[in-house]
């Protein structure tokens, strides 16, 4: 069992270093790359003006944060929901860049990088000169989009999952049931328990219907030497 976290995060702005701080910050719990509803998501006063810019990237204003805790209130709860697995994020540099630098002004340690896993890279890599963005790929792999007007952390890391399921065969490594008998099958983790795949046995009837349909076949590939 592999558990990794993807996660997400909205700012003031583009630059950590320049004084833009963290607003928002969702998590979401992967075990061996698929959802198990287990989530971490807070809203926190970024002690700082919220830029109209970006509240139209986000819709966050300053009325939002109003009465929220400050990073240093949620920082440790964070790191343990993060725990010491893989990191997910679509263009994991910005979000790794805002969270050291909130951890910093905590005297924290920073995330490492060899944990990073970058979305964007790997969509890059599988669709080279095509549009990356979360929405360009929830448009390419038919993930229903209405819910999202502007960007929110939350909704944002549960579009990421289908997403890096899609990019990765995610679901069916998850999903994989055992080879023969010898072996467990892989259960699959919710947040309301556990559930264990059946095994679906093709009868002869159906073996011989498939053989028929592959007879007909010219040189078919998973016949040849």
């Amino acid at each position: 069992m592999i558990r990794s976290v993807l996660f997400d995060t909205e700012t003031t702005g583009l630059d950590p270093l320049t004084g833009d701080r963290l607003i928002e910050v969702a998590a979401l719990e992967l075990i061996n790359d698929l959802p198990t509803g287990a989530h971490f998501h807070a809203i926190v006063d970024p002690q700082r003006d919220i830029p109209m810019e970006a509240s139209r990237v986000h819709g966050m204003t300053s009325v939002h944060v109003a009465g929220k805790p400050l990073f240093a209130a949620i920082a440790h709860d964070l790191l343990a929901f993060f725990g010491d697995g893989k990191l997910i994020a679509h263009n994991a540099p910005f979000d790794f860049g805002f969270l050291n630098a909130e951890f910093a002004r905590l005297g924290l340690p920073s995330l490492a990088g060899d944990r990073m896993v970058d979305t964007l890279i790997l969509a890059k890599q599988r669709f080279p000169g095509m549009p990356n963005s979360l929405d360009a790929l929830c448009r390419r792999f038919l993930i229903d989009l209405t819910a999202r007007t502007t960007h929110n952390a939350l909704l944002d890391c549960k579009l990421l999952a289908d997403v890096y399921v899609e990019l990765t065969g995610g679901r069916q490594r998850g999903l994989s049931l055992a080879a023969d008998a010898g072996r467990n099958p892989v259960a699959v983790y919710t947040h309301t328990g556990t559930r264990t795949p059946r095994l679906v046995q093709p009868t002869e009837a159906e073996l011989a219907a498939h053989e028929a349909f592959v007879g007909k076949l010219k040189e078919p590939l998973w016949r040849a030497a």
